[in-house]
């Protein structure tokens, strides 16, 4: 769907963005050689006004989003000319400013506003890889079903336990009682497993990706002394690796996820103190210029 909003009406927005930067450029070439380029000349004016009211319009688009009933264009079109724009934006600016930055609230809002087109640009790569890489990693299944079939190898996992040792029931029990998924912001966002599980010997351990507790049992194999445990250890192994297998994917699944809204707590934020910034900019460049 975000790879269509790019291709909107053939590219609309994209030759928008090309009639934008080449407008701005010739603007720009346009100085004389008695005064060099500055926000200060006509050009840099008219430059800084038409990057001001891009960047007005395009913090609209979160108020398009809510205006169900707006006969205003189209979300997707909107959303289309939000990405173009909002590139052509940075040429604008940089040559409104003929690139020449201090330390005031003139650079504060240049470097707030490419911070919003850098999140910006991140939030695109996001919706045109992650939402395909989802449905890959889910083969088919939706997340409730995965935990649906999580909780089932828990259930089976832990029936088998019981008819093992005490130390196999101690390690795969709490094994299962201490399986983390998802958890903290950052522990989202990187697919970190903060599992463990207990034994009888050492006590807690680490148990990243199951790893531990499934070579805790494969170990015990070789040593079991009757037919009938060594029968329950390897229907447990089977369990207890498909377990690995479906947590994998629900890591996965939550980091995709987390990352198509995370660019936003950055986005939206900061698009607000860009134009707070551009605010402060423009009264005090009338004020004080």
């Amino acid at each position: 769907m975000f790879d269509n909003l790019l291709r909107f009406r053939n590219f609309r927005y994209f030759w928008w963005f090309l009639v934008t930067v080449v407008v701005g450029c010739l603007l720009y070439a346009s100085h004389s050689s008695t005064e060099p380029p500055n926000g200060g000349t006509w050009q840099g004016y008219v430059l800084g006004t038409w990057a001001a009211l891009l960047i007005v319009l395009l913090a609209l688009l979160g108020f398009r989003k809510r205006s169900y009933r707006s006969r205003l264009g189209t979300t997707q079109g909107w959303t289309s000319a939000h990405v173009y724009l909002g590139i052509a934006l940075w040429f604008l600016a940089t040559l409104h400013c003929a690139a020449q930055f201090g330390w005031n609230v003139h650079t504060l809002a240049y470097a707030l506003m490419c911070l919003v087109i850098l999140s910006g640009l991140f939030g695109v790569y996001t919706y045109l890889n992650y939402p395909r890489r989802m449905t890959a990693n889910r083969t088919g299944s939706n997340r409730s079903e995965l935990f649906a079939e999580l909780y089932e190898l828990n259930r089976e996992g832990a029936d088998l336990a019981r008819h093992c040792a005490a130390d196999i029931q101690t390690a795969v029990l709490s094994s299962i009682e201490r399986t983390a998924v998802g958890g903290s912001i950052p522990a989202q966002l990187t697919g970190r497993d903060g599992s463990r599980f207990e034994t009888l010997e050492n006590g807690a351990k680490r148990n990243t990706d199951q790893e531990a507790v499934i070579e805790y049992v494969s170990s015990r194999i070789p040593k079991a002394e009757k037919r009938a445990e060594v029968a329950y250890l390897q229907d447990l192994l089977a369990i207890l690796c498909r377990r690995q297998a479906i947590l994998r994917r629900l890591r996965q699944d939550v980091r995709f996820q987390g990352w198509l809204k995370a660019w936003l707590y950055v986005h939206v934020p900061v698009t607000a103190a860009t134009v707070a910034a551009l605010a402060v900019h423009i009264v005090t460049t009338f004020i004080y210029w």
